[in-house]
């Protein structure tokens, strides 16, 4: 608004000495609106056993909130039985790498326990109300200028992927994406989804001129793999891929490392499957931290 006064002054100042000619509307700069940051994180898994998604993403939660994501910008859902599990030597704690620090101090529960549901997680992306009996009823209000960071981890299959004994269908979150891209709901929009054969969600079926950029932990028909098996918890504490790209945040500038930069390294170092990528790939020149966080550690 300052903008755009400053330059209708100029105008008038421009009329009054007889230059309206030379200067009109048109030559007017655009204001540019800056756009807001939100992020999904979802574990759809639950069990002992399953440690790992939630241990994973809780580790985002920790990366996107220190990264200067606030909470009410932030859903989280995930089962939420692990931190109390009878099972834990820590209680009220998860670590993602051994001997690590605990990443669940401070995690939203927007959606636990029977709320981790596929439906729900479709009415959160596309910002949907929620019926607060479900959760927080927090969803995704983003609009035509904002940007959007997904995480998912969980157990897939070819097509689809879990959310406990439900599933999601990759028609499904496609036809969504396709939805949400006409009613505008984002400017650029990012998936990270760690599950076997992971690529199948996206392959042949994301259009590349939707504004949305997509890494896998493995190709569309391959298993990925967990990774850190705790002794002492009798579990694993991760996944290889989302350990790989959490751990590149953990110690990379992502304000300047772009997200193909960071999906190379992955690559690379997750020798257990073939990680892929889909989409628009000139977003994928953009800064890791447009979707993680934009603010310095």
């Amino acid at each position: 608004m300052k903008l755009y006064s400053t330059y209708t002054a100029l105008g008038l100042f421009l009329v009054a000495l007889g230059c309206v000619q030379a200067f009109t509307v048109e030559d007017l700069p655009e204001t540019p609106e800056d756009g807001e940051l939100w992020v999904l994180l979802v574990a759809g898994s639950n069990g002992w056993f399953n440690y790992r998604h939630q241990a994973d993403v809780c580790h985002a939660y920790q990366i996107v909130a220190a990264h200067g994501v606030p909470d009410d910008h932030i859903i989280v859902m995930m089962y939420d039985d692990i931190a109390y599990n009878v099972e834990n030597p820590t209680p009220g704690k998860i670590i993602n790498h051994p001997n690590g620090t605990d990443v669940y101090h401070g995690v939203p529960k927007d959606y636990v326990c029977g709320s981790v549901r596929p439906d729900i997680f479709l009415q959160v992306l596309k910002g949907e109300k929620v019926d607060g009996a479900f959760g927080s009823g927090k969803t995704l209000n983003s609009g035509a200028n904002d940007n959007i960071f997904v995480y998912f981890a969980d157990h897939g299959a070819k097509g689809l992927v879990a959310f406990g004994e439900n599933t999601l269908k990759a028609v499904e979150l496609n036809d969504a994406i396709k939805e949400m891209y006409a009613a505008k709901k984002y400017n650029k929009m990012v998936f990270y989804v760690e599950a076997c054969e992971s690529g199948s969600m996206f392959k042949g079926l994301l259009p590349a001129d939707v504004n949305v950029f997509a890494t896998t932990a493995s190709n569309d028909t391959t298993s990925s793999y967990a990774c850190y098996f705790d002794k002492a918890r009798k579990t694993f504490l991760g996944d290889v891929y989302s350990i790989k790209w959490l751990e590149d945040s953990d110690k990379e500038n992502i304000e300047k490392e772009t997200l193909e930069q960071q999906y190379t390294v992955v690559k690379k170092e997750t020798n257990t499957s073939m990680v892929c990528q889909f989409g628009d790939m000139d977003i994928s020149k953009m800064p890791v931290g447009t979707f993680q966080g934009p603010k310095p550690t």
